[in-house]
């Protein structure tokens, strides 16, 4: 495990309200799958420390995680930030990489292509590197769509048309894996049509 001894100091409540979402701060590396008791990891505040408004606060890390947690409570790891001059040194987790997750369309793609594609990386980043974590390969059909998000209705009598927001034009289907859809709305995707212009002309 990757790891650096830092000097921090633990900030009251108090303090942690006049942060902003910029201010980088330290919160425990207690993740949801993943357990490392007294260890910490980078994050900022998920919305300014002056809009807390009661209960916990919430910080996202630097590996997409949200953690929440009562600065002031004594039985709970607390937030802290670096000073040199702080009181106590905390065991701050670094990062070992970033891992991708992208569509890449590869033309015709064959094992052939894929191969050299996966060699041409290893040779830019090093041999042993780069690794694939997670391989999902799905042929592309030949057609394009147009990607919209559709507000969910709310109400067993919503009888308006739902609203409707295009997202992307002219692309292949598998773009939708990834568009994160918006809370309150669920991804339509329609086979792509030109816009006609109607407008006579002289």
């Amino acid at each position: 495990m990757n790891t650096e001894k830092i000097a921090a100091r633990r900030l009251s409540l108090e303090e942690v309200t006049k942060l902003g979402v910029n201010d980088r701060i330290f919160v425990s590396a207690d993740m949801e799958e993943l357990k490392l008791p007294d260890c910490y990891v980078p994050a900022f505040l998920a919305k300014p420390g002056e809009e807390f408004e009661g209960g916990s606060i919430t910080a996202r890390t630097v590996f997409q995680e949200e953690i929440s947690c009562l600065p002031d409570d004594e039985n709970e790891a607390g937030i802290y930030v670096a000073d040199e001059e702080g009181s106590v040194t905390i065991e701050v987790l670094q990062s070992a990489g970033v891992v991708l997750d992208l569509a890449l369309f590869v033309p015709g793609g064959d094992k052939g292509a894929l191969t050299a594609l996966y060699a041409a990386v290893r040779q830019a980043f090093g041999a042993d590197v780069v690794q694939i974590w997670r391989q999902g390969l799905k042929e592309v059909p030949d057609v394009k769509v147009d990607i919209f998000e559709e507000q969910i209705p709310r109400g067993r009598k919503a009888t308006e048309s739902p609203k409707r927001d295009r997202r992307a034009i002219d692309t292949y289907p598998t773009r939708a894996d990834f568009i994160e859809v918006s809370a309150g709305w669920k991804p339509i995707i329609e086979v792509h049509k030109p816009v006609v212009d109607d407008t006579p002309t002289i």
